[in-house]
């Protein structure tokens, strides 16, 4: 309990810094997108992800999710719950617990809402609010299987830890584009979703 309480703080005084901006372009800046994507639309449209967190037998566990391998955007890619902001949704936290019930069914009233870190600019042109929060212990997911094909945890331990991340590159639309990625046994993390992963460990190694 003293370790839980302990990352909880550190986690707390991580979520209480002013939220900056992260992009998969600080790593391929000839690669942003500078063109809008309709007129008098920005060139990147709102979203919005929820990091579900939980205590478990070990500490904290990031709650994720493997989407669908049917879907046309990101198959099999590891995402938290979320999505693009609809008209519906009054507010970017809106919009992340919509999804989250949708996708794994869990209610607003089982989420603690604790803040939010650094803003993602994506590839796919979205620029993307991630919000932290506590999830009640004894949520059982109940995944959409249109869209997720798996829930699973990680102890958030292992995802803070910066000697689990390791560098790939690759060329994207003429430049040489770099990105993190998180193995963690069967699983792939990588894309906005190790990206914000990144950006949070190191708010938490340095609040």
């Amino acid at each position: 309990m003293d370790r839980y309480r302990h990352n909880l703080t550190r986690l707390e005084q991580a979520l209480a810094a002013e939220p900056g901006v992260s992009s998969v372009f600080d790593l391929a800046a000839d690669a942003r997108p500078l063109a809008p994507l309709a007129p008098g639309r920005p060139s990147l449209a709102p979203a919005s992800v929820l990091v579900p967190l939980r205590e478990g037998g070990s500490g904290l566990s990031v709650i994720l999710t493997r989407r669908s391998t049917r879907l046309k955007h990101h198959p099999g890619q590891v995402a938290f719950p979320g999505g693009k902001q609809d008209p519906g949704d009054a507010t970017p936290l809106d919009a992340a617990l919509r999804e989250a019930r949708e996708e794994i069914g869990l209610m607003p009233e089982q989420v603690q809402v604790l803040g939010t870190f650094d803003r993602h600019e994506t590839v796919t042109r979205f620029n993307v609010t991630p919000y932290v929060g506590l999830v009640d212990a004894g949520f059982e997911p109940v995944p959409d299987r249109g869209e997720v094909d798996e829930v699973f945890e990680v102890p958030l331990a292992f995802l803070m830890d910066p000697g689990n991340y390791q560098f790939y590159a690759r060329r994207w639309q003429g430049a040489l584009r770099q990105y993190p990625v998180i193995p963690y046994g069967p699983h792939y993390i990588w894309g906005a979703t190790a990206r914000m992963l990144k950006s949070l460990a190191e708010r938490m190694r340095d609040p």
